[in-house]
């Protein structure tokens, strides 16, 4: 059976799609000249809604409803494309930015357009400085044919499109430590309320995408929310890209319907595990999310959308979808897990800061043979504390470690 045309990661059949003619050439631009002719910034939003989008960067928010949570009452409004794609075992987004970026580039001023954005940036990670260059010559070509700059396509509408190199820190793919980078100050989460649809980039309402969430606008405002709504499922619709690493006999990302068998992903298109030994657990958002164990091979068979992962008590996140086999010491991936979220945290709030040094504190003693009776007390505590009280999602990152791999597989029961 042949693999069906790819909707994001088009250029896996066509070739050249990141250059300006080809992309033309197979229907670029088409969508947003659409748009800014012929639709109201309004219908556009509403068309986003329909087609049931959700957030491609983690917490799978509606991607329209956000759009229209900007206030109407405080101008001027942004765009920011969340580019730093920093979670271990997540790499869609570069395959994107490096291979598609046109279409990634329209569904961004899609966005400007739908909640009236003169100013859009997008911040990527300080490593990846070859690709903001590369940004930055597409973006002149656009505004070379009249795609960006003023009075867009001949119409009243204005946009203009920045790339931001940030400093490379895990913490600034949480938006608003994001926000604080762009703004020049240490990225650092700001407290919320009030959150950025509000009081955003520069104290203005802002919207924040990932790179894979607006790759899908073109799309949608091209074929309309009733073809959209045609893939996947009705709960999750659409095609996502996931990434498969971990023990597979072929890593790589892969676009597939949502709903789509944890299995068919597994074994039919990654190939299976190497050695034919059997799987133990399974990330399915990468380092941050709660572990799955795989004790029953039923879990296999769950499809991957939003709400069935939720079933299993962890979520899809970013989609990526790492692999532990049976020969893997849970103990020590969590530990390590734990280490790169302590040499990643922010410092900024108490227990995040605190509580991954008790935690790491603890599994060293645990290491060395020196661990006390109510050790696994502490240690679960101390997550727990850390998911209720952080400031961001990091806290609660470790603490999702930390729970899962201790409910399931460390030796050490309290």
């Amino acid at each position: 059976m042949s693999q069906p045309p790819h909707v994001l990661l088009r250029h896996r059949d066509i070739p050249h799609l990141d250059q300006m003619e080809v992309y033309q050439a197979h229907g670029g631009f088409s969508a947003l000249h659409k748009a800014v002719t012929t639709f109201s910034p309004e219908q556009v939003i509403l068309e986003v809604k329909n087609a049931g989008l959700r957030g491609r960067g983690g917490a799978g928010f509606p991607t329209g409803i956000k759009w229209g949570l900007l206030s109407e009452d405080l101008w001027p409004h942004y765009v920011v494309a969340n580019a730093d794609e920093s979670e271990p075992g997540t790499f869609k987004d570069r395959e994107i930015l490096e291979s598609n970026p046109f279409q990634f580039l329209e569904g961004l001023a899609l966005a400007c357009y739908a909640v009236q954005a003169n100013l859009a940036y997008i911040y990527l990670r300080g490593e990846v400085w070859e690709i903001a260059q590369a940004l930055d010559r597409k973006l002149s070509q656009m505004k070379d044919a009249g795609f960006l700059g003023d009075r867009l396509l001949g119409t009243d509408f204005s946009l203009h499109i920045h790339t931001h190199l940030g400093a490379g820190a895990y913490i600034c793919g949480e938006e608003t430590a994001l926000l604080e980078s762009l703004e020049g100050r240490l990225g650092q989460p700001r407290l919320r309320p009030p959150f950025p649809a509000s009081c955003g980039l520069y104290g203005k309402p802002t919207v924040i995408n990932n790179v894979e969430t607006l790759t899908n606008v073109p799309v949608i405002v091209d074929h309309g929310s009733a073809w959209y709504r045609s893939l996947g499922t009705a709960r999750s619709p659409g095609p996502k890209i996931f990434c498969l690493s971990g023990h597979v006999n072929r890593p790589g990302n892969y676009e597939v319907p949502l709903g789509t068998p944890l299995r068919k992903l597994i074994y039919d298109l990654g190939g299976g595990i190497p050695g034919g030994r059997k799987i133990k657990a399974i990330l399915p958002a990468g380092a941050s999310s709660k572990i799955i164990a795989v004790t029953d091979e039923e879990v296999l068979d769950t499809p991957l959308e939003y709400e069935s992962l939720a079933g299993l008590g962890s979520g899809l996140g970013s989609a990526s979808i790492i692999v532990v086999d049976e020969t893997v010491d849970m103990d020590w991936l969590l530990k390590k897990t734990v280490q790169f979220f302590g040499h990643e945290l922010c410092g900024k709030c108490t227990p995040c800061r605190v509580g991954n040094r008790i935690i790491l504190d603890i599994l060293q003693k645990m290491d060395c043979g020196e661990g006390e009776p109510d050790d696994m007390h502490i240690l679960r505590r101390a997550a727990e504390t850390m998911d209720r009280a952080s400031l961001c999602g990091l806290g609660q990152a470790t603490a999702n470690t930390v729970l899962s791999t201790t409910k399931f597989f460390l030796s050490r029961q309290p």
